[in-house]
């Protein structure tokens, strides 16, 4: 939820080396969020063994919940970041641009960008997920709403699709439910409508999380709200199986026995619910025909959309520095 609040491309904005500024960082100021999974319960090899945390809540409960603060300030963040600031301004102390810290950072940032840069760039068919993403951030309005559930493309989208404002960002959060984003979506843009109605809604979804509340198009449609659902589409959930794969394993036997339970049914035509609606639906295979949907779905601001795009079912992440830890492997 704090995506935003320093702009994504702020040169002090160092999320494209998140990992390398956890854990080297000596002293971490934790505003308002919560060392849970997401952050890896503020533990090593994530962290820094011994960091010392500076935890700002408004919720007494939250103080020292996994790791014990050097210091606990109880109150509305806000408040407290006014505070904290009256006093760094008396002092003449000020940390150096040209520091090892941030020469190391600045590099690992060059290095995560090229790294991803050279994945988003293919244009093999099917498309990767950092192709898709590549295109949908070209597109991309820099005062949008981004809504996004899903596996891969909530993990993806979060450090690819940029967001320059605060509160212009909602995702699964911290219980990574699934579901939960044409709601929000709908949400979202109820608001706008009355208050900034020249703002996009724009909802990317796994094919997976789209299937949770997928019916809720029918709503979009009813209230005729111009939100653009991007299903980025790889027949599963993580992983699926192209047409050919599908149809070989069908062959086996009985596809309640045999098929992986992660795995759905390939070339589902999600853009058809949105159609039998009254929306526009478009199904996209390559990055041509995804830039076109884009392009068409931004100009038309009376419409809602669905762009069904289909990716590699074997399409993964980049290799990640850290698994994920939880309390069950602590």
């Amino acid at each position: 939820m704090g995506k935003g609040v320093v702009p994504d491309n702020h040169p002090l904005c160092v999320s494209a080396a998140r990992s390398s500024a956890l854990l080297n960082a000596d002293v971490i100021l934790l505003l308002g969020a919560r060392l849970n999974w997401i952050l890896h319960f503020g533990l090593p090899p994530r962290f820094r063994q011994g960091v010392k945390i500076i935890q700002v809540d408004i919720c007494a409960e939250e103080l020292g919940n996994n790791i014990k603060p050097v210091a606990s300030l109880l109150g509305d963040v806000n408040a407290v970041t006014r505070q904290l600031l009256e006093q760094l301004q008396k002092s003449t102390w000020k940390y150096p641009a040209n520091t090892e810290w941030w020469n190391n950072l600045r590099k690992k940032i060059k290095a995560n960008e090229e790294n991803s840069k050279e994945l988003a760039s293919g244009t093999a068919v099917p498309m990767n997920y950092y192709t898709v993403f590549r295109c949908v951030k070209e597109a991309l309005p820099n005062d949008c709403i981004i809504v996004s559930e899903g596996a891969n493309t909530m993990d993806i989208g979060r450090t690819v699709l940029q967001n320059l404002h605060p509160r212009h960002r909602l995702d699964a959060g911290t219980f990574g439910t699934m579901g939960v984003g044409l709601g929000f979506a709908i949400a979202a843009a109820m608001v706008v409508k009355d208050e900034t109605p020249e703002k996009r809604v724009v909802c990317v979804e796994g094919d997976s999380a789209f299937g949770f509340s997928g019916m809720e198009v029918e709503t979009i449609c009813r209230y005729n709200l111009p939100i653009i659902i991007i299903v980025v589409n790889n027949n599963g959930i993580y992983n699926g199986f192209d047409e050919e794969a599908w149809t070989n394993m069908l062959q086996a036997g009985d596809p309640a026995s045999i098929a992986p339970p992660v795995s759905l049914k390939p070339n589902a035509r999600y853009e058809q619910v949105m159609m039998a609606f009254g929306g526009k639906g478009y199904f996209v295979r390559t990055p041509k025909e995804l830039q076109q949907a884009l392009n068409s779905s931004f100009l038309d601001k009376a419409m809602p959309s669905l762009i069904n795009v289909m990716i590699d079912p074997q399409s993964d992440r980049k290799k990640q520095e850290f698994p994920w830890l939880t309390r069950s492997n602590l």
